[in-house]
């Protein structure tokens, strides 16, 4: 059985989104932000006050990586934690107004990064691109 990294599926698709985080990476640095956190960040711009379990359910990343983000995010002043109202044994994650003001011109890095990123692609061929990966991630996250 022969294998080509070049028609490997598992391969490209790591090699695509290593070359996606440094198009991101150098978009976001001026903000004063990183790849790390931008994920975080997406679901909390979303869901301000989820709980780090919640975050770790939805960007399926390790606890232990979850909470040194979150770390890193309060040192940096995007984040406070706050005891749940109803439950003192959770904690909500809650953006800072600093983060709220970097949310527009974060997604607009990312926008075009993506778009930059998908030029060599028609608009037909990029839909079907994301609705590919779509598929493959939600038939994934099935069988975990």
């Amino acid at each position: 059985m022969s294998f080509s990294k070049d028609d490997s599926a598992g391969y490209l698709a790591n090699h695509m989104a290593r070359l996606f985080e440094r198009g991101l990476a150098a978009r976001i640095r001026p903000l004063g932000l990183t790849t790390g956190t931008f994920p975080a960040l997406l679901e909390l711009w979303e869901n301000d006050g989820l709980t780090q379990k919640q975050l770790v359910e939805r960007l399926d990343i390790e606890q232990a990586t979850m909470a040194n983000t979150l770390s890193r995010m309060e040192r940096d002043g995007l984040i406070r934690r706050e005891k749940d109202p109803g439950d003192g044994r959770v904690q909500r994650i809650r953006l800072t107004e600093r983060a709220r003001a970097l949310r527009d011109p974060a997604i607009a890095a990312a926008t075009a990064e993506n778009e930059d990123a998908l030029l060599a692609l028609s608009d037909e061929e990029s839909a079907e691109l994301i609705s590919l990966m779509q598929k493959i991630i939600a038939a994934r996250k099935q069988r975990a």
